[in-house]
């Protein structure tokens, strides 16, 4: 579609001009004489660019300029300044006018102008639109009590500069809440820099968070800037900290300490002021136990500690996030939405999905790319893990079992109670059940429930 150019000049011949190089140029033009006349134009339609006289009989350039943005006329402006009115012209870009050019008009100049601001202006437009996917991606989905828990922390804590040490199982969104809590703060304007300690090899790690300075070690041909130092007056993520190494640890913490550091190979100090954010999946205590973690680098990161739920704690939001995944992936593949008929969205609600919020947008992509049809049947869930679905309760209003089925479900549940208390093991679980181990893995095996790992590392009984 052409762009729309709406030209604003009270001389005849100027507009006559402009009008015939900028439709040769293929755009759709548009001509009034009077800022009043602009105005009443712009209520029956957008246009993507006005070229603005500065001197207009009644309502002058300036002031339509100001009733343009006091509309939100979502278009570039460009000024026609006569001699003697760059002052004008320059006070006009103050006020948001994208350029301004001269008379006696020179026609390429102007059409190179005009070129510029609709780039300008196109630029902004995907700008928009990939801020806009990115929010869409990185909203927190869910009305469950946990996650409006996990909201309100992140809310509080986004305002101020304190560290957040945020934990959760693999795949519930631990770089989503760092995200929220970069957007809601002070430094949102500043760069939020990621650091997957886990991904990164220890001999590299100090050079990607420190940088390092040519010459440093092989390879090293030319200086490189630490992410510590690019997240300067912005927010610094460390993934997955409980994986990185007690030197790359006391490094860290020194820099916590002092906000300065020396780049890998370097000996001058540069100051940082970077706030720092972290997650891990670990028992960080068990690891300062075990002599894996620091103490004095757990304290400094454990200003504000926040728990992510993992899914199936937080069954009610399994839904909601399913539809907006849905949502999503149609938009981007350009698909129709799938619905999900009871029996899929029953499947989905009782399974206790081990890889949690991840691998339910991963079940979800698949099911748009590899569902023929509209709709998500149960049968299109097939291959997820059985031993991870539990039965959902009977509804007392219309779904009537034997006895029979009641005490089956009654001790596959106790079963899967008493493994979960007892951490998967068997004889402890036998034990306790008061069954022989031989009679508790048929009982299993008639329930579909699988042995944890553990319990197939543990030695047969004689």
């Amino acid at each position: 579609m052409k762009p729309t150019i709406l030209i604003v000049d009270d001389e005849p011949g100027v507009r006559t001009a402009l009008g015939g190089v900028l439709r040769d140029e293929g755009y759709s033009v548009e001509a009034v004489s009077s800022g009043e006349e602009c105005l009443e134009r712009l209520t029956r339609g957008a246009v993507d660019l006005i070229l603005l006289d500065v001197w207009l009989p009644g309502m002058d350039g300036l002031a339509t300029l100001a009733r343009l943005r006091e509309r939100q006329v979502d278009a570039q402006i460009v000024l026609i300044s006569g001699h003697g009115n760059i002052e004008s012209a320059v006070r006009a870009i103050k006020m948001g006018a994208f350029d301004f050019v001269e008379k006696p008009l020179s026609l390429d100049k102007t059409v190179l102008v005009i070129r510029n601001a609709l780039h300008q202006r196109h630029l902004e437009a995907e700008n928009r639109a990939l801020r806009a996917r990115v929010d869409r991606h990185q909203t927190m989905v869910g009305e469950s009590y946990a996650m409006r828990q996990l909201r309100e922390q992140v809310a509080m804590a986004a305002p101020t500069n304190g560290r957040v040490l945020i934990y959760g199982e693999n795949g519930t969104g631990k770089e989503l809440v760092a995200r929220a809590i970069h957007a809601l703060s002070r430094r949102r304007s500043g760069a939020f820099v990621e650091v997957n300690c886990a991904a990164i090899p220890e001999e590299l790690i100090e050079s990607e968070l420190f940088g390092h300075v040519r010459g440093a070690f092989t390879g090293a041909v030319a200086d490189r800037r630490g992410k510590f130092e690019v997240a300067d007056g912005g927010t610094i993520f460390l993934d997955e900290i409980g994986d990185m190494s007690l030197k790359t640890q006391a490094k860290v913490l020194r820099v916590l300490q002092e906000q300065t550091m020396e780049a890998v190979g370097g000996t001058a100090r540069i100051k940082v002021d970077a706030r720092v954010l972290a997650a891990t999946n670990k028992d960080l205590q068990a690891e300062i136990r075990g002599g894996r973690f620091r103490e004095d680098l757990y304290f400094r990161l454990n200003v504000i500690p926040i728990f992510v739920p993992p899914l199936r704690d937080r069954q009610e939001d399994i839904s909601l996030l399913a539809d907006h995944f849905m949502a999503d992936f149609a938009r981007e593949y350009g698909r129709r939405l799938k619905r999900f008929e009871s029996g899929a969205s029953s499947t989905l609600q009782h399974y206790t999905w081990p890889g949690n919020v991840r691998e339910l947008r991963n079940v979800i992509e698949r099911l748009m790319i590899m569902v023929p049809g509209d709709v998500v049947s149960a049968a299109d869930l097939s291959f997820l893990d059985p031993s991870a679905l539990t039965r959902p309760a009977p509804d007392a209003s219309g779904d009537r079992r034997t006895l029979h089925e009641a005490r089956d479900q009654f001790e596959r549940d106790l079963i899967l109670r008493t493994l979960a208390e007892l951490q998967g093991n068997m004889s402890r679980t036998a034990e306790v059940l008061g069954v022989e181990r031989s009679n508790l893995y048929r009982k299993m095996k008639a329930f579909g429930i699988a042995p944890s790992r553990r319990a197939d590392e543990e030695p047969e009984q004689v």
